[in-house]
């Protein structure tokens, strides 16, 4: 079995009228399939009210399907007795690294989520040290995080994760509020996760550049999976996706212009250096 593997899931909102009443329901989440393995890099793009971010909320139990099946590590994400198994395994990153934050000071911040599980204060002193090395925060374990930047914010709320020892780290929009050097130092950190430790990563983002670094990516419309493949795949394919309301990145765009131009250059361009290479050819 996958470690992460969702059967026709449905979810639906229920919609309410001015006093309270049931007037009907809303589909979020459309008959959708997904397999991921241990250590996969998965980005889910969508644009606003696609989906997307309610699909997330699966994955660690969050929210139980209104019809369908996900089973994390094994699990079924509505069986009540595992739901904390559930959590463990994956963690949960949002876009608002300030309200995963609740510490005076970086270290205390992390510690939090293992001494809720009562881990041992001496493997909590050991994680906590682990976790902050991982995502480049050691030196700032004294810190406040209120003197922290947005991306050494988000940061210690991914460290904070990792203290938890997941298999899996979903990240919803986790750089959206971030500046550009913000953005870089939360994705470089998410993809040395990857590579390094194996951690399975959820990245869900509107943002196309980000998208570039993952193994496979599902693109999402009305609540379903309207694309899927590699990141060359995806990208190669400009037209659909401007059909979802999504850009491409902004290479992969020039590149695609220039071709139907007619230069004689290679579909689904995803870097600079790529499309240098092409056109020097």
């Amino acid at each position: 079995m996958n470690f992460l593997e969702a059967k026709k899931v449905i979810f639906e909102y229920v919609r309410r009228g001015k006093d309270g009443e049931v007037d009907g329901f809303k589909r979020a989440i459309d008959e959708v399939d997904l397999d991921i393995s241990q250590g996969d890099f998965i980005a889910i793009l969508g644009p606003n009210g696609s989906g997307k971010s309610t699909l997330a909320k699966h994955f660690n139990s969050l929210l139980h399907p209104t019809e369908g099946t996900i089973y994390v590590d094994g699990c079924d994400t509505t069986d009540a007795d595992k739901i904390w198994d559930i959590r463990k395994s994956v963690g949960m990153v949002f876009q608002n690294p300030e309200n995963q934050m609740i510490g005076t000071i970086v270290e205390e911040d992390v510690a939090f989520a293992p001494e809720n599980i009562g881990i041992d204060p001496e493997e909590i002193k050991q994680r906590v040290r682990e976790s902050l090395v991982m995502v480049e925060m050691q030196d700032h374990r004294k810190s406040s995080p209120s003197k922290l930047s947005g991306g050494q914010k988000q940061r210690v709320a991914i460290a904070g994760v990792l203290a938890m020892h997941p298999k899996c780290i979903v990240l919803d929009e986790p750089t959206a509020m971030l500046d550009p050097e913000g953005r870089r130092e939360v994705i470089r950190a998410v993809r040395a996760l990857n590579d390094v430790e194996n951690i399975t990563i959820i990245l869900i983002t509107h943002n196309m550049e980000e998208a570039v670094y993952a193994d496979r990516i599902y693109v999402m419309k009305d609540g379903r999976i309207a694309m899927s493949g590699t990141p060359r795949e995806i990208f190669s394919r400009v037209e659909e996706l401007e059909e979802c309301r999504l850009t491409v990145p902004q290479v992969t765009k020039l590149a695609y212009e220039l071709r139907k131009g007619g230069l004689d250059i290679p579909s689904g361009i995803l870097t600079r250096e790529e499309l240098c290479r092409a056109i020097c050819r």
